[in-house]
This record gives structure tokens, C-alpha cells and sequence, in this order.
């Protein structure tokens, strides 16, 4: 009878120091800060994406009621992918503890609390990058017209001069426009130096578009030439995106190689918002202190472009594109995907097809969002002869909010409210491996096509 008693006093103990603990304050030095260093602040701070800053109490108070509903509606921070497939490294998403942390936060008065209870602040790299450059490189500045005809400025090359004057491996690597408002993408492609070359000076293809600036159908060249332009490279290399600002081999244990001499090529994209600016474009490396044993290869494909079969009905809610598909014929390891579509993308799906028949779904995208196109880690060993598969879903109906015309059939084009379907990916491979002979399959950037 003692020994119950007991037991039973020590589980009310145990009950009253649990209320006790769930009863405590949450303050935003001890509770809420931690969280945003971790999960928000690389976007919530000047210079980034994000509209407002979350470095500070002064800063984050007013948005506290928002925050709560963004996080209790897991709307931020953005992750779409399905937890049920892949093995992806870096998830952002947060834990149920953390959302419950701020929504009692906000609840209870969204105190500071002990501002020694606070972490030291984070040390962010200076003027707004993602990483800290061992070398930056200028780049063009280009005049963005306020409201051109039709909104539409053309895709441009523009070739820059790299400065390298010895091969140089490089372990992260960021774009980074003046004014990202205005910037609806910006990649990169690498060439050897030729003396014909005109640096800072844009090459684009002025295209015949109807009354809304859609491209008129046609079966030729797509992408202002851009598969000439590419011819010599290794194919598209680092891009930016919204939500996709800095890319960081030095994770997967790797670096990519800039050969001495060659030219960077920039791809720029620009949509017009009504205010002309003028916008400078930097691009900045860090440098591997050794040579890697691990070649990190940035890669893409696309579903065919061929308006026959790429043609998007009006109203159409779920049309289904024609895949994508590249046959690996060297084993890599996948250490990164990313899907790539305009306003009427709904959906997208990676699956390896291994040699043995077997087939894996290894990144699925229910909700894919063109403001917030993130790049998902992982780790996957793949041999020679896997197949990697794309499946794509595109809402032209009247129930996309962000659709400009659900009654007009959409064709593959350049600009915002045309369509693409780009599955990007990122492999790692031995550091003498040739990047071009890594994959055969579709589109004008998957190598050996």
C-alpha cells in the first residue's frame, strides 16, 4: 500500500511540475528568437527576399498575429515537398514544438522578456549575401523599362569576364541582381575564351508575340537561341531564382571547376513592375583552399517544347505535360533537385528507374509555388543506366489565383505567363569525370544530348 501511495504521489508531482512548465512564459529573447535564427532570418533580414526583417523584438513585434497564422498554417517557413517520399537533408519545415512555441508567443502578448536570455546574434555575411566571396565578379548593369510593349524585355546573354587565370574549384557560388523585384531569373553558363568575344554586351532574339506578349508558336529554336548560345559549355550552371539564392557545393563535400581563361555567360531575365530601375548584377565565388575529390555537375532537362504536345488547354485545372526523362551512364550521387515552372505549375515529381526495374519516388512537389522555387537536398547513389523521370501538373483554370488568363491555351516560352517544365538537378562525381558525359536524355542542356 506505501509503495502505491508513493508512486502515486510521485506521478501528481510529476503532473504539477509538467502544468508548471507548460504554464511558464514565452518570450521572445528565450523562445521565439532561437527559432527565427534558425528557420527564418536567412530570408526575414535587409538585402533578402523577404519584405520585412525578424532580427529584432522591435522589428518582429508588429507581425506577431501574422506570424502565428503563418506558422499554425505551416504557410512559412516554405517547404512543399511530401514528407512521405525522399530523403531530403534540409527541410526548413518547422517542428510542431517550435509552432506552438510562437502561437503561444503571440497569444500571451508577444513579450521580449530577459534580454539575457537571448542567443548571440547571428553574423550574417555583409551587404545582404548569402555567402562570404572570395571573389566577386561585376557584372552588366541593364536598364529595366517601367511598362516596355507587352511588359516583355527578352532573355539576354551577356559575357563577363571571369578573371580567373588558373583552373579554380569554387565551393559556393551566388548571383546577386541589384534589385530582385524586377529579376524573374538569372544562371549562368561557362565557355573558353575566343577572341570574337564582345564583353558586356547583350545578345537576345526579338521575338513575334501576340497582344498579351506570348510567343507565337513555332517549332524552332526556342529560348532566344539559347542551345547555339550554350554550344561549348557545360550547359546551364547556377541560376537564381526566387526563394533560390546561393548555391553551396562545399555541403555534399565537393567543388565545381572554372577552367583558367574561360568567359561567364549570364542569362538575364527580367520582368518589368511598373518602376524603372537600373540593376547591377554581382556574382560572387568562394574558393576550395585544396582540390576536391568530389566534382559537384549542375544539370537540368525539360519536357519537350514542341507546341503539338506542349499545349495547356484553357480551363484545364490538372493538365499533365509530357514527362522528362535522362539516362545516367555514369554511377553519381544526387545530391539536389529543383522544380522549375511559371504561374500554372501545380505539381511535379522525381522518380529513379533503376537498371533492375526498381523505381523510387525520390522528390514529390504537391503544391509547387513559382514565388518560393526551393532546392531540395539529399543523398541518393545512383548507377550507371538509372533512369531519372520527371512528372509534371499545370492549373490553367480560374481557381489558380495567380493565372492571368484561364481561357488562352499556354505553349512553352520564355516569359512569366508562358510555361516551362525544367526539373534542375545537381549530382557529385569524381573530381576527373567529364561534366559532359554524365547523362543522356532531353532538352538542350541535358549533356551528351
Amino acid at each position: 500500500m506505501f509503495s502505491k501511495f508513493c508512486f502515486a504521489a510521485l506521478m501528481l508531482g510529476g503532473a504539477a511540475m509538467a502544468a508548471q512548465v507548460s504554464s511558464s512564459p514565452v518570450t521572445f529573447n528565450k523562445d521565439v528568437l532561437p527559432i527565427l535564427q534558425k528557420n527564418c532570418q536567412s530570408c526575414h533580414r535587409p538585402g533578402q527576399i523577404a519584405p520585412m526583417s525578424f532580427l529584432s523584438y522591435k522589428e518582429v513585434r508588429p507581425w506577431a498575429k501574422a506570424m502565428k497564422t503563418a506558422v499554425a498554417s505551416r504557410k512559412m517557413p516554405p517547404w512543399f515537398a511530401d514528407t512521405q517520399y525522399g530523403h531530403l537533408t534540409n527541410d526548413r519545415s518547422l517542428k510542431q514544438s517550435d509552432i506552438d512555441a510562437i502561437v503561444k508567443w503571440a497569444d500571451s502578448g508577444a513579450t521580449e522578456g530577459d534580454a539575457a536570455d537571448a542567443p548571440a546574434p547571428i553574423q550574417w555575411p555583409a551587404e545582404g549575401w548569402q555567402i562570404r566571396p572570395d571573389i566577386i565578379v561585376q557584372g552588366p548593369a541593364f536598364n529595366v523599362p517601367a511598362s516596355p510593349k507587352n511588359n516583355v524585355v527578352e532573355w539576354m546573354w551577356v559575357t563577363v569576364p571571369t578573371g580567373f587565370t588558373k583552373d579554380t574549384w569554387v565551393t559556393a557560388v551566388q548571383i546577386r541582381p541589384e534589385h530582385p523585384a524586377v529579376a524573374h531569373h538569372m544562371c549562368l553558363a561557362f565557355k573558353p575564351h575566343t577572341a570574337d568575344v564582345k564583353y558586356f554586351e547583350p545578345v537576345w532574339q526579338d521575338k513575334a508575340r501576340d497582344e498579351e506578349g506570348s510567343a507565337i508558336p513555332s517549332r524552332g529554336p526556342t529560348f532566344g537561341g539559347r542551345t547555339n548560345l550554350l554550344a561549348g559549355t557545360n550547359g546551364l550552371e547556377d541560376c537564381y531564382l526566387p526563394g533560390m539564392v546561393a548555391d553551396d557545393y562545399s555541403i555534399h563535400n565537393a567543388a565545381k571547376l572554372i577552367p583558367a581563361g574561360w568567359d561567364m555567360m549570364i542569362n538575364l531575365h527580367y520582368t518589368p513592375n511598373g518602376t524603372a530601375v537600373t540593376d547591377h548584377v554581382q556574382v560572387g565565388f568562394t574558393v576550395a583552399k585544396e582540390p576536391p575529390q568530389r566534382r559537384y555537375v549542375s544539370l537540368m532537362t525539360s519536357s519537350s517544347q514542341d507546341p503539338a504536345l506542349f499545349a495547356i488547354p484553357p480551363n484545364d485545372g490538372n493538365w499533365q505535360s509530357p514527362p522528362a526523362e535522362v539516362t545516367f551512364i555514369q554511377d553519381v550521387e544526387l545530391v539536389f533537385m529543383m522544380p522549375h515552372m511559371h504561374v500554372r505549375g501545380k505539381d511535379m515529381t522525381y522518380t529513379l528507374e533503376y537498371p533492375d526495374g526498381k523505381k523510387e519516388i525520390v522528390l514529390k512537389v504537391p503544391r509547387y509555388d513559382f514565388n518560393w522555387q526551393l532546392g531540395y537536398d539529399t543523398s541518393i547513389k545512383v548507377p550507371k543506366g538509372t533512369k531519372l523521370h520527371v512528372d509534371a501538373h499545370f492549373d490553367n483554370s480560374i481557381n489558380n489565383k495567380f493565372n492571368p488568363n484561364p481561357n488562352k491555351t499556354v505553349y512553352y516560352g520564355e516569359m512569366t505567363w508562358e510555361e516551362m517544365m525544367n526539373p534542375f538537378f545537381g549530382v557529385v562525381v569524381d573530381k576527373n569525370v567529364d561534366p559532359k558525359k554524365i547523362m543522356t536524355g532531353r532538352g538542350p542542356t541535358a549533356n551528351g544530348a
